[in-house]
């Protein structure tokens, strides 16, 4: 456990590692205190598309936690830095959060409900039957189906909710195309995490809760890999992967007491 300790970047996740919905994880200050005194390269590196890195600041603070815009990096940011390097002018049709839609803006990618270039789906509780609809008809007519990321369901404090990946699913079913999805574990997402933190991989260490995103993404990188239980993973559900995880803690909040 010390190696874990001495490591000096630390990737980490935030739904169901810091936080559920509005109400802060047991732990998590310490460990970001902690992550300061030790002078630790840290980046908060999350699959949710819905909030700007300026709008995860401000609600970090509303709990309490004071940490700079720049220890943070979503799907969202880098599903626009990866339309933009496909596609110069890109156009989109966007079922999605204002965090995503600002990340597509900055990134020159403007909006198209006629004849987009792209179907992009995030998170966003402004989906129903007239978004998908229209999704699917410019798939069928050629537009390239993205999503910020896999995942199928997350946390939050009423319990498990529907994720990315099941508001792309209608539409990858209608449609008869598989959208390509940008977030973890893709690698474009964690090797463009350890370029913000400057550190190598082998110095470094990916803390997630679920096996399927945040682990494999480690594994696949390079990373020693943390496996908290604070999200949607239970220390049975680890025996169903052929991967495991180097640690398995009941929170972030137990790594600055290890021996």
């Amino acid at each position: 456990m010390d190696n874990l300790r001495n490591k000096q970047g630390f990737i980490c996740d935030m739904d169901g590692v810091i936080y559920h919905g509005n109400r802060l994880l047991p732990g998590v200050k310490d460990f970001v205190d902690w992550l300061y005194k030790e002078n630790k390269n840290f980046l908060f590196l999350t699959n949710s598309s819905e909030r700007s890195k300026t709008e995860l600041k401000q609600k970090l603070a509303r709990m309490g936690l004071d940490v700079d815009e720049s220890h943070f990096y979503t799907s969202a940011l880098a599903t626009a830095k990866f339309i933009s390097s496909q596609c110069a002018n890109a156009t989109a049709y966007v079922i999605g959060a204002p965090g995503l839609l600002n990340a597509l803006y900055e990134e020159g990618i403007t909006m198209n409900d006629v004849n987009p270039d792209y179907v992009i789906v995030g998170e966003t509780r402004n989906y129903n039957y007239e978004n998908l609809q229209r999704a699917v008809a410019h798939v069928r007519s050629g537009a390239k189906l993205i999503g910020t990321n896999p995942d199928l369901t997350g946390p939050s404090e009423e319990g498990i909710i529907p994720a990315c990946k099941s508001m792309v699913a209608p539409i990858e079913l209608s449609s008869g195309k598989n959208a390509y999805f940008v977030g973890k574990p893709n690698p474009l997402m964690m090797r463009t995490g350890l370029k913000l933190l400057g550190v190598h991989s082998a110095d470094a260490v990916m803390i997630g809760d679920r096996m399927d995103t945040d682990v494999i993404a480690g594994i696949e990188t390079g990373l020693d890999t943390v496996l908290v239980l604070s999200g949607v993973t239970d220390k049975s559900d680890v025996e169903k992967f052929p991967y495991h995880p180097k640690y398995i803690l009941d929170g972030v909040g137990n790594i600055p007491g290890l021996e």
